[in-house]
């Protein structure tokens, strides 16, 4: 179904209720989903390395032969902490801690391939981080060098890496597009330099004009920037001229994220406070500010925080129905096996997920044992399943088939929200499809979540757990 989110959320009414008025309603602290369960929801106790492995054989051999596989090797090092960061890092400036990493992400890789019948099809392979960039062309190619020795590669595969524009050079796009690469992505953040002090993330627009021009120049397909709203000291008008600057680079794709405020989890973003940060009706003016600037520049909805231009493989994606998601956000390709490799990495076996150690010793002791790192994971359960397969529809292809299989998921409860939505003009019933309009687009989250059944039992304010829906 094709469909475009143009909704502006300070004037438009709809069904006599204004878009504030919905924003203000839903605006409440929901998951990304890019699984289900979320990861507060898996088991209490992990799987064992045995019954992790004989899901991986399972779903490996359903899938392997037709839809290959998807690697995420998590690189989690960077040079100097941005406190506004949540993700899983080690900061340090000694490089020397490359070539250990890499010895036992290979190792790793090497567990997995004892458990493969034959060489996986490697479809999709991403680096995240941290900041992969920190790594040297070298070691990058060393690294990718030991996984594509192991592995078939696909002729339509996707190959991506995230890149900090101070240190992404012409020699690691080079080194990687020679590897197969063809989609980077730049944190950007933001442009003002009051918000880039604050947050610990100075990178001159220069900076960025350069590795997003070096990145043309060989050949990259699509170029992503993330960008956040709601950070420290940001206005209006810098978000304005933050997204006007973008405009002049024109990215293939943005990333528009919600700030989570949780020091309590990151002490590093307790240089700043509260009264830093705009919070209610400010922080949806900004949100709302980006939607419709963004939507001005040419940029469709994709859902969840993600933008594309029409000629992007992402929105080509949406339009024909094959976009997936997964734990490395929204993808082109729908691989039942992703592997995390590194420190904090998640995998996702289709019937099970499993989650890494996080702290970087702690992972390459795990490894160095010849067994599994593992933190946590949950084996999912036939209704889990269901729900799993109905929330990827709705967050990747806006529609669910209202079959007999998922019936059980229209409980009265359900049915009752998803009424009043549709009165409000967020969702719409079409013989036997449940559909997501262009209004209710922005909402997507907080329709999944009805769909969420962990979420439903659970009494608790998830505001320390999950960023705003909006």
């Amino acid at each position: 179904m094709k469909r475009d989110a143009k909704m502006n959320a300070t004037s438009q009414t709809i069904s006599g209720i204004t878009a504030e008025e919905l924003i203000q309603k839903y605006n409440v602290s929901a998951p990304r989903y890019t699984s289900y369960p979320t990861v507060p929801f898996w088991d209490t106790e992990a799987p064992t390395a045995e019954q992790w492995f004989r899901v991986v054989e399972r779903t490996f051999a359903e899938s392997n032969a037709t839809k290959g596989i998807s690697l995420y090797l998590h690189l989690p090092f960077c040079e100097s902490l941005c406190t506004y960061c949540g993700c899983n890092t080690r900061i340090t400036k000694n490089h020397g801690v490359e070539q250990g990493y890499i010895e036992t992400l290979l190792a790793e890789w090497g567990q997995y391939l004892s458990h493969f019948p034959q060489k996986p099809i490697l479809r999709e392979l991403h680096l995240g981080g941290g900041t992969p960039t920190f790594f040297s062309p070298q070691n990058l190619r060393k690294l990718l060098e030991g996984i594509h020795a192991t592995a078939i590669i696909h002729p339509e595969r996707e190959f991506s890496f995230e890149g900090h524009p101070n240190n992404t050079t012409a020699e690691h796009l080079q080194t990687l597009y020679d590897l197969g690469f063809r989609r980077v992505s730049f944190g950007i953040q933001d442009f003002d330099p009051l918000v880039q002090l604050t947050i610990n993330r100075i990178q001159p627009y220069e900076n960025v004009l350069r590795a997003t021009q070096d990145a043309r120049r060989i050949g990259y397909e699509s170029v992503n920037f993330d960008l956040i709203y709601g950070l420290p000291h940001q206005t209006l008008a810098s978000v304005a001229h933050t997204i006007d600057q973008v405009a002049q680079l024109r990215p293939d794709r943005i990333a528009f994220y919600s700030y989570a405020h949780v020091p309590w989890v990151k002490p590093s973003q307790r240089g700043y406070s509260e009264k830093d940060l705009p919070s209610g009706p400010a922080k949806r003016a900004l949100y709302e500010l980006g939607l419709q600037k963004l939507t001005a520049l040419g940029y469709h909805d994709i859902g969840m925080d993600h933008f594309a231009l029409p000629h992007d493989a992402l929105f080509q994606a949406q339009q024909n129905g094959t976009l997936h998601r997964n734990f490395m956000g929204y993808t082109t390709c729908h691989t039942d096996l992703l592997i995390g490799l590194g420190a904090s990495s998640i995998s996702d076996a289709k019937y099970g997920y499993l989650q890494n150690l996080k702290k970087v010793e702690e992972y390459k002791a795990g490894i160095a044992t010849q067994s599994l790192a593992i933190l946590k994971g949950h084996l999912l359960t036939p209704e889990d399943l269901i729900r799993k397969e109905a929330i990827l529809s709705l967050a990747c292809t806006g529609e669910l088939a209202l079959t007999k299989k998922v019936a059980f998921l229209l409980d009265d409860q359900t049915r009752a929200a998803l009424l009043e939505m549709e009165e409000e003009g967020l969702v719409t019933f079409q013989e036997r499809r449940l559909v997501v309009t262009p209004q209710g687009q922005p909402f997507i989250r907080n329709i999944c979540m009805l769909f969420d059944q962990k979420v439903r039992q659970t009494k608790q304010e998830f505001s320390t757990t999950f960023s705003k829906a909006i």
